[in-house]
């Protein structure tokens, strides 16, 4: 079966652009908010920075040493897990004559054929899978930077150590959430297999879902609470 791109039909691409406006727009919001409403992004870069800084002063520093190491095996995680997922959508294109003949057995709506509608899940799963190996790799020069950190607060490049640590640190979580976020649109990406409604229903879901964790949950209100 081939694929035949020039067949979707035009509800189907207006569906498919909000899919992607969608997804950049949350991802500018979230790391962008008002200072009126921060996010929880924007508001965990501040304890990543007060983490650095009480590092300085910890003896002995096993339990940073074990926690971003715990980071780098959660990034790890995440990108394996895009590489089988995206070895699965390649093997659904490359059986997609199979998937076809079973999806006409189900209720999914007409349209383009399934193997084109796998190809928007697999280009948000390559990109997670990329934002997942750089913060992986962000985590790593963090952590040479905390052991690069001298023993004695009182060394003068000891806190300027550990603000460099610190901004590694954030842009390695900045990445880690995009991979997140390009994973609940790749999900999102799948209702195209129910039509474009279903694509509709998944963006509109997806998107509630991410600004509601970022703006509106329990998490955030706990993080918020800076001072007893």
């Amino acid at each position: 079966m081939t694929m035949n791109l020039g067949a979707i039909p035009l509800f189907d691409l207006f569906t498919l652009a909000l899919l992607v406006l969608a997804w950049l727009a949350a991802g500018w919001f979230s790391e962008h908010p008002p200072q009126s409403h921060p996010s929880v992004s924007w508001l965990m870069e501040d304890y990543r920075r007060d983490w650095m800084r009480t590092f300085v002063t910890r003896q002995p520093r096993i339990f940073d040493a074990t926690l971003i190491d715990s980071l780098r095996q959660g990034t790890a995680f995440f990108a394996s897990a895009c590489m089988i997922a995206i070895g699965g959508g390649i093997a659904v294109i490359g059986n997609a004559a199979a998937v076809q003949r079973l999806s006409e057995e189900l209720p999914i709506t007409g349209g383009p054929d399934v193997a084109v509608k796998m190809l928007p899940v697999i280009g948000f799963l390559a990109n997670a899978l990329l934002k997942f190996v750089w913060a992986h790799r962000l985590f790593g020069y963090c952590s040479i930077l905390m052991a690069a950190v001298p023993n004695d607060p009182a060394d003068p490049l000891a806190f300027h150590r550990a603000s460099q640590a610190a901004e590694i640190n954030i842009t390695a979580a900045k990445s880690f959430n995009r991979g997140l976020r390009s994973i609940y649109y790749a999900l999102a990406a799948l209702g195209w297999l129910l039509g474009p409604w279903g694509l509709l229903m998944g963006t509109v879901l997806a998107t509630g879902i991410l600004i509601r964790r970022e703006f509106a949950s329990l998490s955030r209100e706990v993080i918020l609470s800076r001072e007893p």
